[in-house]
């Protein structure tokens, strides 16, 4: 197979440029991301549906990868509770050399093949569920490894990848290869391939929880309320909603601890008939 994201970048002498003009290169590579992402909205749409089936039916969306396209799984999974309100165990990211590896590289942690699953099965994984892998390069072994353990175990599988023909998209069901091509910074894959990595799982985990029913119109009706911006933004839905006053969404949304139920409530209340 032919490693793209391992290329020489298009840009030599990168220390003999000005500061504008590595800023300008890199933001024109990054203008590349989004049309590689759009390649392969097919895969990404096969990818979305089979997690959406698996969660309708109570499984869960398991994430693993190394270095950045393991933190990427891990800072995904770790926004979904707070962002639509549903259970911390329902998206997990786990990274290869465990969470210490999130903040410092742990040597060689993504050389092991047969690690990946020792980590997934202290999760109990199942057939229930859903394993993504995600590796820019394709060619990490703790991925590879794992999808593979996965598919015996017959598990669905997919990926998130930045090559094309790679072996974790050969070991996944529902492969996703968004091909951004060399990096500004040779073999710098937090840039652009991270870039198209975000962009994907974005994608798959919003439009997940907005058909398994977390979204009302276009807002979070569900987010955890952990800090007063929240709350208030909490406030501003409750009276865009039902068009009532600041005063009472406040109250409502004191009282109810959550935006969707005190719609609920307040809506309710003004359908009953007046005594």
């Amino acid at each position: 197979m032919e490693i793209t994201t391992e290329k020489d970048s298009n840009y030599s002498d990168l220390e003999k440029m000005s500061l504008a003009e590595i800023l300008n290169n890199i933001n024109q590579e990054d203008k590349t991301v989004p049309l590689a992402v759009e390649k392969a909205m097919p895969q990404i749409e096969k990818l979305a549906n089979a997690i959406i089936q698996k969660m309708k039916d109570g499984g869960r969306l398991f994430y693993i990868g190394a270095g950045t396209s393991g933190r990427l799984g891990v800072v995904d999974a770790s926004e979904i509770p707070p962002t639509f309100g549903v259970p911390f165990d329902w998206v997990v990211g786990i990274i290869a050399g465990g969470d210490s590896a999130i903040r410092k590289a742990v040597e060689f942690a993504e050389d092991d093949p047969d690690q990946a699953w020792k980590d997934l099965s202290k999760y109990k994984i199942s057939n229930k569920d859903v394993l993504v892998g995600i590796a820019a390069s394709g060619t990490t072994p703790y991925v590879i490894g794992g999808l593979k353990k996965a598919n015996e175990n017959g598990i669905s599988t997919g990926c998130v990848v930045c090559n094309a023909g790679s072996p974790v998209a050969a070991q996944a069901k529902f492969p996703v290869e968004v091909v951004v091509g060399p990096e500004f910074l040779s073999g710098s894959t937090r840039m652009k391939s991270g870039t198209a990595q975000k962009l994907v799982l974005n994608m798959l985990t919003t439009s997940v929880m907005i058909q398994l029913g977390r979204v009302k119109g276009n807002k979070m009706v569900d987010m955890q309320l952990t800090n007063h911006k929240l709350f208030h933004r909490g406030t501003r839905m409750i009276m865009e909603e039902t068009g009532t006053t600041e005063q009472v969404a406040s109250k409502l949304l004191e009282k109810h601890k959550n935006v969707r139920a005190a719609i609920d409530y307040f809506l309710k209340l003004e359908s009953k008939p007046q005594a």
